[in-house]
């Protein structure tokens, strides 16, 4: 599986979503996407790719876009 793969995965199992939907997913401007679920999506995705955000990437984490960013800095490429 890809990074591309886990991290849609890990959105698509925390949100009701379809896949295409995802690139405009913003925290807090999607009504799901409140401060329990993305604390679920954080320790989904620090778990399958075997990092720790520190609390700066956890707020920096406010969009799927923003979110590949954050990822980036732990050394997690994820390819559109």
């Amino acid at each position: 599986m890809t990074n591309l793969e886990i991290y849609n995965r890990a959105f698509l199992t925390n949100f009701p979503v379809k896949e295409e939907e995802l690139v405009t997913m913003k925290y807090l401007t999607y009504s799901k996407w409140e401060s329990v679920r993305h604390m679920a999506l954080i320790s989904d995705l620090e778990e399958a790719f075997d990092i720790m955000l520190s609390t700066q990437d956890l707020l920096d984490f406010s969009s799927y876009v923003k979110g590949k960013e954050v990822l980036k800095r732990y050394g997690v490429e994820i390819e559109a």
